[in-house]
């Protein structure tokens, strides 16, 4: 996720479908004693054996898992992330509940205020009797505006509660001299997923835009209007949605940093886009001392100037209105959440709303998830786990070295840049060595949906205080408990939560085939992200800079376009095809990662067994358990709704994909499985895609 061969196996006897049976595997090994299993690995009942491994790996490799676990009316997807999951939620819910019983915590503690926002968010009586009440200042500013400047003061308001209005501003690195902080300005205000949701015309998109309506219509209705104007004012947020879309960039093009880096004077932004309001958006904000901003899609500010300036001033307070509202549901009354989970049912497929206290504990997490991260680490990552991911990090990353080293296509001197960049690359595990100081947030048990609005506020405030300083290298884009990772292009680094370093997906007692294939698949997935389509063009010091001679920037790309006609070509559901171009990035690294992981298991496994034979677990030599441990965290259930919108809006190809496609490249797979010419893993060498 971005924020962006060496060694021979060992020959193997094989059955029919290509996989070593425990009997001939007994055989290969007959001269060392079978070593136990240890920790968390490989089970074998998962496994549908009357599947080839050599013609859809996915299935073979978790068939009977994907039959034994049905997707839970509250998910529209199931996984192992997801069992992971429920074990997290366990341990932080316990964590929340305590800290809500302790109503003696001392005031200002970081306890005292994770207990007291989740408290609050689980009084569901209390939030219903509040009704509106809370809301209602935020509401009065809006229905006072009477003009351009007047909106442009309660847009402000609107950016410090982060209701997404109109378009995003913060600060972050300048990506083309990174020691700084700059303003960035960015495409927005869209209340569904991204601009296609708006233009496209087929059924399903058009039963999402009407539920869309009728969602804005029920909440208008909740807050006091009549059908007529509950309707009308929906109408007129779409009309005025549907402008935004219409000139707001495609997931794809947003995949261009370049095309998306637009630096100006606030002067010309003023002169170009007179309407947006820009000099009034700073000053309260007090980024009035800002000269330059870095405008993300000028096209669509040019628009966005011409909305604002004619829409009429009841539509406009409709629209903010309405971006405020829906920012909130689960702070407000029963009935706005209900109505905000209908609509998330035709998108996505979900039978249930998830259980009240699975809500909070997000909202708590994403809120003040560093105050309660600290005792999850103390119970859940002891520091010889962070010992252990740390060497395999650093193995993956000499492997990597080695591959770029011996790489055939590229010249010396771009070698040199990307060895420089590599070794530069800054890796982040487990948790923060400098916590976050929420002791300017103040939280209470009195509101939740004013401990909400605070938190935004202070957030906000915390990122635009930025400006002028020095950059921040001990910040964390995920909180300690999130089960994911990520590669930030600017910071170039790579970062491991805690959360995500538990088994399945790591046990430092497993044995090194199973983590590396596991989360050793993931580091040298972010790891190449520094060198996927997107992040090449970034260099050892995160600048957003072209370090490769002309020649080998277009071999890259000419390889790269193997990997995404590939995946054009994946179907999963009747007339949908993965956009192999929207998912480059996230397939080259999952291809590249899984290749230089390979390497650096194979140095891990001669290191470890030299020429002695290596270990048959549960029947499946390292090299085969390294394959099936990949495949099995990918395994999924989908539910076809979520599987158009993941393939509409989400840089990841669906899991099936994600197992199969890298391997259908890698001739150390069709090894490892015996895999010949004509099985449907098998590419033929013309058709392979090959990078690193």
């Amino acid at each position: 996720m971005v924020l962006s061969l060496a060694g021979c196996t060992t020959s193997k006897p094989t059955t029919s479908t290509g996989t070593t049976t425990p009997a001939d595997a007994a055989n290969a090994t007959a001269a060392a004693a079978a070593p136990s299993s240890k920790g968390v690995g490989i089970n074998p009942a998962d496994i549908n054996p009357s599947v080839s491994p050599c013609d859809d790996f996915f299935q073979f490799s978790g068939g009977n898992w994907l039959k034994s676990n049905p997707i839970p009316a509250y998910a529209s997807s199931w996984g192992p992330r997801n069992l992971l999951g429920d074990r997290t939620q366990a341990m932080l819910r316990q964590i929340l509940e305590e800290a809500a019983a302790n109503t003696s915590a001392t005031k200002g503690s970081n306890l005292q205020k994770v207990g007291d926002f989740y408290a609050s968010g689980m009084d569901s009586a209390a939030l219903d009797k509040a009704g509106l009440t809370y809301l209602q200042p935020e509401l009065k500013r809006i229905a006072a505006i009477k003009d351009l400047k007047s909106l442009h003061a309660s847009l402000a308001r609107q950016m410090a509660l982060s209701t997404g209005a109109f378009f995003r501003a913060g600060v972050g690195p300048d990506r083309k001299n990174s020691t700084v902080y700059a303003v960035n300005l960015y495409q927005g205000g869209l209340g569904m997923p991204n601009r296609d949701y708006y233009l496209k015309d087929d059924v399903r998109s058009t039963a999402i835009r009407t539920a869309y309506t009728t969602y804005m219509t029920n909440t208008f209705r909740l807050m006091g209007d009549s059908e007529a104007a509950a309707k009308q004012k929906a109408e007129a947020v779409l009309a005025l949605e549907k402008k935004l879309a219409q000139a707001s960039r495609t997931p794809v093009e947003l995949r261009d940093p370049q095309a998306n880096y637009n630096k100006m004077t606030v002067a010309d932004f003023q002169r170009q886009y007179p309407h947006v309001g820009l000099p009034v958006l700073l000053a309260a904000h007090g980024l009035g001392a800002a000269k330059e901003v870095i405008v993300g899609q000028p096209t669509f500010f040019q628009e966005l100037s011409a909305v604002m300036n004619a829409t009429p001033l009841a539509d406009s307070k409709a629209y903010l209105t309405w971006q405020l509202v829906s920012s909130v549901p689960s702070a407000l009354p029963k009935a706005y959440s209900d109505e905000a989970f209908r609509f998330q049912q035709v998108q996505s497929g979900t039978k249930q709303q998830p259980v009240r206290w699975k809500r909070m504990l997000a909202a708590t997490d994403a809120t003040l998830g560093e105050a309660f991260g600290q005792l999850y680490v103390d119970k859940a990552f002891p520091p010889a786990a962070k010992q252990k991911a740390l060497e395999m990090v650093a193995n993956i990353r000499a492997s990597m070295a080695e591959h770029i080293q011996t790489n055939t296509w590229m010249s010396d001197a771009t070698k040199a840049e990307a060895l420089k960049k590599l070794n530069a690359l800054r890796v982040k595990i487990g948790y923060p060595d400098v916590w976050k100081d929420y002791s300017a947030l103040t939280v209470s048990r009195e509101s939740y949906l004013q401990n909400v609005l605070a938190a935004r506020q202070w957030n906000y405030a915390q990122n635009v205080k930025k400006y002028g300083g020095p950059i921040d290298r001990n910040e964390w884009g995920m909180t300690p408990p999130t089960i994911n990772a990520y590669y930030s292009p600017p910071m170039n680094e790579i970062v491991f939560p805690a959360g995500y370093l538990q088994p399945p997906f790591f046990d430092p007692n497993a044995d090194d085939a199973v983590n590396y294939g596991a989360i050793g698949g993931v580091m040298g997935h972010e790891m190449t992200h520094g060198f996927d389509d997107q992040g090449r063009q970034y260099d050892s010091q995160g600048n957003l800079r072209d370090w490769w001679t002309p020649a080998d920037a277009a071999e890259f790309t000419k390889r790269a376009a193997v990997v995404g006609r590939q995946y054009d070509a994946f179907s999963p559901l009747d007339s949908v095809h993965v956009n192999g171009k929207l998912t480059m990035g996230e397939n080259l690294a999952d291809f590249a990662g899984l290749t230089i992981v390979y390497g650096a298991l194979e140095k891990q496994l001669q290191k470890q067994y030299g020429d002695k034979p290596r270990p048959v677990i549960d029947g499946f030599t390292p090299e085969q358990r390294f394959f099936l441990s990949w495949a099995q965290l990918r395994r999924q259930n989908i539910r076809p709704e979520a599987l158009r919108q993941q393939i509409l809006t989400d840089p990841h190809s669906p899991g099936q994909y994600r197992t199969i496609g890298p391997l259908m490249n890698m001739p150390q797979f069709y090894e490892a499985f015996g895999c010949k010419d004509g099985q449907k893993m098998v590419r033929t060498e013309s058709d392979r895609a090959k990078i690193w």
